[in-house]
């Protein structure tokens, strides 16, 4: 695995993320449907919630000196928390980043998880899948959600784990 690190993203590191989001925002189109606004930009309430709302983490994953990628979480302080988007940029997929990133990001904030995702987007289906085995081995769920004012797209996928408390004897 190339050299990769998982850090809390600060205001400075907004642009930056911004920038990963229209990445994100695009690959996603090809599975949502949605194009660009008229500005070119795509529609970014979890971008802003993520560097504004108390209750988010917004992570940034770097290789080297380099953006890779970026990972929102939400729900903080609720008993589940939710992976609410997850993006690695293309040329640093398959190399094991991806996994790293979540497997550490839950470490930080142990306990129940969610991540939603869609069944047409076969890369992130196995990706997805993987991650909750390596993390909690058989001990996750599987299930479909209506997407909530969407019953124009098929429902989402949603994956539930748990992780250990880190617990020092």
């Amino acid at each position: 695995m190339p050299d990769v690190s998982i850090r809390l993203a600060g205001i400075a590191d907004r642009p930056i993320v911004e920038r990963l989001w229209l990445m994100f925002r695009h690959d996603m189109s090809e599975f949502d449907g949605l194009l660009p606004n008229a500005d070119g930009t795509f529609r970014s309430d979890r971008l802003h919630m993520a560097f504004s709302e108390p209750d988010w983490a917004p992570y940034l994953l770097t290789s080297g000196d380099s953006p890779a990628g970026f990972a929102f979480v939400r729900s903080l302080s609720a008993p589940t928390r939710v992976l609410n988007s997850f993006f690695v940029v293309r040329g640093a997929r398959r190399t094991g980043i991806g996994l790293h990133a979540v497997q550490e990001i839950a470490a930080r904030h142990p306990g129940s998880w969610e991540v939603a995702f869609q069944d047409a987007n076969i890369s992130a289906v196995h990706f997805w899948r993987r991650v909750a085995t390596e993390i909690a081995d058989d001990a996750w769920t599987e299930e479909h959600r209506s997407i909530p004012g969407r019953p124009d797209l098929p429902p989402d996928v949603w994956i539930a784990f748990n992780t250990p408390s880190l617990t020092h004897d």
